[in-house]
């Protein structure tokens, strides 16, 4: 029996900066982003400074920076501070908003479904899903939670993509043992539940 077939992590996160940051195949900028989330997951959820207070030395450091290398540029006629051009442009803005726009009407097709459509199966996995969500939640905040989500990002992906055939076995069993319950449960369960029609409600 040949081995399973595998497929390129690299590929499926991207293939670019952002795939070469999770992999570790950019160390530095990989220990860039661990150090920096470590260093802010420290600094607001350890220490107890605030966030709020935190943005508003920043950037007035940042504004007093600026202000006196301006003055002191144009004393002793040396080149201004390197800004960017500080604006965003219409493509980006279009991009930003079809990703919106694919994001809303998945969430509006699922409601309806829900809603209108009465079914029930689609409604037990989002109750389950969003009861598992309030419940991790509820152990940790929301930075916390996204600390971890970073550590994750950092350590998942490296693992797979280095154990990937060992772990495609695991999780095909695990799938298969999780399809026989959720079966048991369809069967004994939601199969049992009728819903009226959408015809049956207009007539009534």
């Amino acid at each position: 029996m040949g081995e399973p077939h595998q497929f390129s992590v690299h590929l499926a996160l991207g293939g670019g900066s952002v795939a070469d940051v999770l992999l570790w195949k950019k160390w530095h900028r990989s220990v860039v982003l661990l150090v920096t989330s470590t260093a802010f997951w420290f600094l607001f959820e350890r220490a107890g400074y605030n966030l709020l207070s935190f943005i508003s030395n920043v950037l007035f450091l940042l504004v007093v920076i600026l202000f006196l290398w301006a003055k002191s540029a144009s004393l002793l006629n040396r080149p201004l501070p390197p800004l960017p051009n500080l604006d965003v442009s219409e493509e980006i803005v279009v991009k930003a908003a079809d990703e919106m726009l694919v994001w809303v009407n998945s969430g509006l097709s699922i409601a309806h479904d829900i809603a209108i459509g009465g079914n029930l199966r689609l409604f037990t996995q989002l109750a389950i899903g969003l009861w598992i969500v309030s419940y991790i939640g509820g152990l940790f905040n929301f930075l916390t939670l996204l600390y971890i989500g970073v550590l994750l990002c950092l350590s998942l992906p490296v693992v797979y993509d280095k154990y990937q055939s060992a772990i495609d076995i695991k999780l095909s069993a695990a799938y298969k043992i999780a399809l026989v319950q959720y079966r048991m449960i369809d069967d004994k369960l939601l199969s049992k539940v009728v819903w009226p029609s959408n015809k049956e409600k207009k007539t009534q």
